[in-house]
Parts: structure tokens; sequence; C-alpha cells
């Protein structure tokens, strides 16, 4: 993961349709990676990695500063508009292994819509893929990305209202991942200085597992 000037972090994101994964994406990378427009069909076909810049600014070890590298794996949305859920799995697996087989993944980002209630049956399906891709062990290397936080805030929302007002079914799944979560807008390009605080959050969570990867 890290030699003593330099640190990667594995990131994958998975989601539904038009929940904004692309973007979210190209706002962790500070890039145009991957294509993220409007569509009444699953735009993403296939699994695509991108990557950052070195970052600056974001870690230090034994007082030094350390430069961050962020790998990003860009997946087809489930359910998939063109794929079944057997090739969409399989498709991603074979990526996750192709492109981060020897370093691992440090954490998965489950993408949600934070202007969009969680059903039932969605999180249901949501949980159910997580589990047959990542294993047993997926709680603890997943963490929920909360999209068009915009939205909320526009609607008279901080954070800790939002919260509050979460359906059961949204405050069971983030209490399921130990309360991993980010409220992301990712609907502009996010300014280097709020990168830098979710890039943080995101490197607490891979610290909370003590770096390990799946």
């Amino acid at each position: 993961m890290a030699d003593s000037n330099e640190m990667t972090i594995n990131l994958v994101v998975l989601g539904r349709p038009q929940t904004g994964k692309s973007a979210a994406g190209n706002s962790l990378l500070g890039s145009s990676d991957f294509e993220s427009r409007c569509s009444p069909s699953s735009v993403t076909t296939c699994c695509s990695l991108g990557r950052s810049c070195h970052i600056s600014g974001i870690i230090r070890r034994n007082g030094c500063e350390i430069a961050l590298r962020v790998q990003v794996l860009d997946t087809p949305s489930y359910p998939h508009s063109g794929l079944s859920k057997e090739q969409l799995r399989d498709t991603v697996s074979s990526a996750l292994a192709r492109h981060f087989g020897e370093e691992g993944l440090h954490l998965a980002l489950l993408v949600l819509r934070a202007d969009l209630p969680l059903c039932p049956d969605e999180s249901d399906h949501a949980i159910q893929f997580m589990q047959e891709l990542l294993g047993p062990t997926w709680k603890d290397f997943t963490a929920v990305l909360l999209t068009h936080a915009d939205k909320a805030e526009e609607a008279g929302f901080s954070e800790e209202a939002y919260l509050r007002s979460a359906s059961i079914t949204l405050l069971s799944l983030l209490s399921s991942v130990q309360h991993k979560y980010i409220f992301l807008d990712n609907q502009k390009s996010i300014i280097k200085e709020e990168r830098a605080i979710i890039l943080s959050k995101l490197l607490n969570f891979i610290r909370q597992n003590n770096y390990q990867a799946l």
C-alpha cells in the first residue's frame, strides 16, 4: 500500500443507476476520467480505473508529509439496464482482481442519493450484492457515499438534521457499516479544500481497519 514517501488507496464505487457513481469518482480523483451524464439507461457499461496525481497535504508519517495517490474503480450500476446480476458481479470481480489483485481493495463506496428515500427492497438488494461481491466481511470494508447532498441542504437539512429525519432503512444500513458515511455534492467540481476533507475521512475509515485490504 505504501513505501516511506508514498501511499496508495484503492477504492471502488458501487450503486444504482443515476446515483452519481462516476461523478463521485471524478470528484475523488480531481479529474474527469469517468463519463458522467443523465441518461434513460445505464451509462457505465464496463469497469474503468482512474488514478489521481500525487496529492499533498493529506497525510503525514513520523512528522513527514506522505504523498497520497488515489485509485478509483468505476463500475456499471446495479441493477443494470443491459447486464444481468451475474454478469455484473463477474465483471466487477474480475476488474477488482485485475486492478487491485496485489494490493487489494481498501474501501468500497456504496453510492446512494441523499435527495431520494432509501426503500427496504433497494437496501436489501444492495446489501446482497455487496455480500456476494466482497464476502462476509463486506461491512468492514464498505462506506456509504451520499451524493446530491446539495439538494438536501437546499431543502433546509444540515447533516445532523438529515440523519435525524432519515428512514429506519438508511439508519440501519449506516449502522451495519459502523457509521462510515460521507455527504458529497457531486453536481459541481469540489474545491481542493473540500476534497482534502473527504479524502481525510476515507483515510480514517481505512485506518480503522489498520490499513488492511480485501
